[in-house]
């Protein structure tokens, strides 16, 4: 457990082991194992063509698993700058090579597409024009518990386009956020263990290191900064009674789930 002492010796701030980064990865990798088995019951060549559509951060995620087997893998998006996410520890680690571009006409190359970019990503007219053996499509919604991103939401009719025989969903959800991004779930996490915290005896208050990072990915298009960012304790707690912070993380982790529909 990590503690220091606070303002005096009574009062003592627990920090968590779980980092930023590890509660965005154990996000990731539940979506990136989900799509990984599903591709694997497919019983695909491992050099069939695999595009991946969108890269924060579930096509980050999901490249770098699938590249553990498969070696013809292309990872598309409008943001040239997000290839530096490959080179990064988010979404694990890169196994074999896995091909960037910003060609969305490449988008119709593969023998399998996954599509994750989710609100005004691939449109029901783009996706029309996909042939493909196998498809799927990540939910960014993840409970149906807003009624106008659930109106918004056109996976459906996106996924009814497409031409092929095996089309699934990527759905995650549990901690009931209202969509399904890393960042989303991960600030789910978050202030569900601060609400946590408060609970118990002795807590004076608490405080995560979440910050609104997109700014950093896409207006400075600052990768090593972000990286910079979230490389640290996710969690602090100002209390009388140290307790293990990181059990409350990994609880509201454990409620997240991935599955293919």
């Amino acid at each position: 457990m990590n503690v220091d002492t606070g303002i005096t010796s009574e009062v003592l701030t627990i920090k968590s082991e779980t980092k930023l980064t590890d509660i965005f990865n154990e996000i990731i990798s539940k979506k990136s194992q989900a799509v990984y088995d599903y591709i694997e019951k497919l019983n695909i060549d491992d050099d069939s063509k695999i595009v991946v559509i969108g890269t924060y951060f579930t096509g980050v995620g999901i490249v770098k698993r699938l590249s553990e087997k498969y070696n013809n893998i292309l990872l598309i998006d409008i943001y040239p700058h997000l290839e530096e996410l490959m080179n990064t520890e988010i979404g694990g680690e890169l196994k074999n090579n896995v091909n960037f571009s910003s060609d969305l006409d490449l988008i119709y190359s593969g023998d399998v597409v996954i599509d994750t970019t989710g609100f005004g990503g691939i449109t029901p007219e783009q996706s029309s024009k996909f042939n493909v053996n196998a498809f799927v499509i990540e939910d960014p919604v993840a409970e149906d518990n807003d009624i106008l991103l659930k109106n918004k939401n056109n996976i459906r009719e996106r996924l009814d386009s497409v031409n092929s025989p095996n089309k699934a969903i990527l759905k995650t959800q549990g901690i009931d956020t209202k969509t399904s991004g890393t960042m989303t779930l991960t600030i789910g996490v978050l202030t569900n263990v601060l609400e946590e915290c408060l609970k118990k005896e002795g807590v004076l208050y608490s405080a995560c290191e979440m910050g609104f990072f997109e700014e950093v990915i896409f207006k400075d298009k600052d990768i090593e900064k972000f990286i910079e960012s979230v490389d640290v304790n996710a969690l602090k707690v100002s209390t009388i009674n140290p307790f293990d912070c990181d059990e409350l993380i990994q609880n509201e982790l454990n409620k997240i789930e991935s599955k293919m529909i």
